[in-house]
């Protein structure tokens, strides 16, 4: 080789996955081929671990790691089931520098506008009068403790969830729940993108009531976005020059 050329470096291999982790995705697997669905029991461990060629730890330490991600639980005497989907553990695992990231907020909050406004016209189209009763009774319950200067994070949490009820999308429902609440935490982390006028915040969420009750779904897009545009101005006020 010539003096001055330059070696080429070894790559580093890719770490092959341990044994439990490789037994957590044979479960996975086993649980997406077979249809299981949520209360429908596994195998016993014992019976696991022979059709997988492991020891019985292997297949222990492999569901402790499924129950902890909330795809399994565990009952006393009863075995291992698959567990009822939920976004619950989403929120609690969410990466820490999230609520410190505000460019990371900013698209999180681009998320939630995106599906919401994929379902608002369903949601207006099938909202029945019971939603309607609902919606009203928290923006009475919003603009009493807005005019005390209370704030009205509660109110808004349930009018969001009231709004896309009838939408038919359950899942939607809990990723919109998801949304929420962390925007919540990291407005709660961070004084600078809270805003502490709860009346604009009942202005806000009336103004999209109001265009709810006429049935102009357009209007209730402008009425959405002029809700998030305060805060989206917030998060980029916040960005590093």
């Amino acid at each position: 080789m010539a003096q001055g050329d330059q070696l080429t470096r070894l790559t580093a291999l890719p770490r092959p996955p341990s044994l439990h982790e490789s037994v957590q995705t044979a479960l996975r697997d086993y649980i997406l081929a077979n249809g299981l669905r949520a209360g429908d029991g596994l195998p016993a461990e014992g019976a696991l671990a022979q059709q997988l060629g492991v020891s019985r730890n292997s297949v222990r330490e492999a569901v402790k790691g499924l129950v902890s991600l909330g795809i399994l639980e565990t009952r006393r005497g009863s075995g291992v089931f698959v567990k009822d989907f939920s976004l619950s553990l989403l929120i609690d695992n969410l990466p820490f520098n999230l609520l410190f990231d505000f460019s990371e907020l900013g698209d999180l909050l681009e998320v939630r506008r995106a599906v919401e406004n994929d379902l608002i016209e369903r949601a207006v189209r099938n909202m029945t009068d019971p939603t309607r009763a609902e919606l009203e009774q928290i923006l009475t319950e919003m603009k009493e403790k807005s005019e005390r200067g209370a704030d009205v994070l509660d109110e808004d949490r349930r009018f969001h969830r009231t709004l896309f009820a009838d939408a038919g999308n359950a899942v939607a429902l809990k990723l919109l729940d998801a949304f929420w609440l962390t925007m919540s935490r990291a407005v709660a982390q961070r004084s600078e993108i809270a805003d502490d006028r709860p009346g604009d915040t009942y202005r806000q969420h009336d103004a999209i009531y109001r265009a709810v009750l006429g049935g102009d779904v357009e209007a209730v897009h402008d009425a959405l976005s002029a809700h998030y545009d305060p805060i989206l101005t917030r998060l980029d006020r916040t960005k590093p020059l």
